[in-house]
């Protein structure tokens, strides 16, 4: 499979800016752009075989959000939320400038998504025509939030490539059934070196103070952000396919037929034997989006 390129965008903020990173497949003169943005302690790269699934007939750009991956660590951990992400990647799209665009978002990269979506006054270079929401949605369950709170943050020490893929693995099996080969190229671009260690010591990819706006949410803010996300759910106008984990326990099947009914009144697909979130490496998954967004 070849390789993507790395480029940056500058993004305003209240500390003088940062750079935030995003990893681009396909031809860079197709006016026809598919963003995937990754979940909150991930990075660009868990997209790498979506992306070869597209990449000849549009040109797929995956971020790494802000704090993550190749992006800059923001200065103030405040700024680790949902409204700074999505006003990145306004900075992004005025950057690529897509005549034709469409998002692809897992869990947190949804929630980005649907803001972008929801929102028809804001400054987009095209309006997003087709929404992929990935095991997300305007109702999210506070045991879920509560389980990845325990972990997040805790960017640990490894001595190898497998021991970190084996940490995640642990806190990560409800991402359903992956080969050691499929788990390892997961795993492999979510470390980097431990400074200047000289015995190889890695560490996660990611600065750990995205924990800090995180673990300051209560139950009662979160459930008050709710009618908000509705709002912004029932203002997308884009045709919208809802994926979910049938053992999901961040977002309910309840709440995912909600969706079907309401707002842009989503596509419905659940993969059997997988929990929060699908990693879309299984062909089964793969495809679902392929032909969502390429038929």
């Amino acid at each position: 499979m070849s390789e993507p390129t790395l480029n940056y965008v500058a993004c305003p903020d209240a500390n003088g800016g940062h750079r935030m990173a995003y990893w681009e497949w396909g031809d860079r003169a197709n006016p026809h752009v598919v963003v995937c943005g990754h979940g909150l302690s991930r990075q660009g790269r868990d997209f790498d075989v979506l992306a070869g699934a597209l990449c000849a007939r549009v040109r797929v750009v995956c971020p790494d959000v802000a704090g993550r991956g190749q992006s800059d660590w923001l200065k103030d951990p405040t700024g680790y939320q949902i409204p700074a992400y999505a006003a990145d990647m306004l900075a992004l799209l005025a950057q690529l400038k897509p005549a034709t665009l469409d998002w692809v978002g897992t869990s947190m990269g949804g929630l980005i998504g649907m803001v972008l979506a929801g929102q028809p006054d804001l400054p987009l270079p095209a309006p997003v025509r087709r929404l992929v929401l990935n095991d997300v949605g305007p109702a999210i369950q506070w045991p879920a939030l509560e389980r990845i709170g325990q972990y997040l943050g805790n960017t640990g020490r490894f001595e190898s490539l497998q021991q970190a893929a084996d940490a995640m693995w642990a806190v990560s099996s409800s991402f359903g059934p992956h080969t050691p080969a499929q788990w390892l190229a997961l795993s492999t671009h979510m470390v980097k070196p431990v400074g200047d260690d000289v015995r190889g010591a890695l560490t996660l990819h990611y600065d750990p103070a995205i924990a800090v706006p995180f673990r300051s949410l209560t139950q009662e803010a979160a459930t008050q952000g709710e009618a908000a996300m509705w709002q912004l759910y029932d203002g997308i106008t884009a045709d919208t396919l809802l994926l979910r984990g049938a053992q999901s326990d961040l977002l309910t099947r309840e709440t995912a037929l909600a969706m079907t009914q309401r707002g842009p009144k989503a596509r419905l697909v659940e993969f059997a034997g997988v929990g929060h979130a699908p990693t879309l490496v299984a062909a089964d998954q793969v495809e679902a989006v392929a032909s969502f967004l390429l038929g």
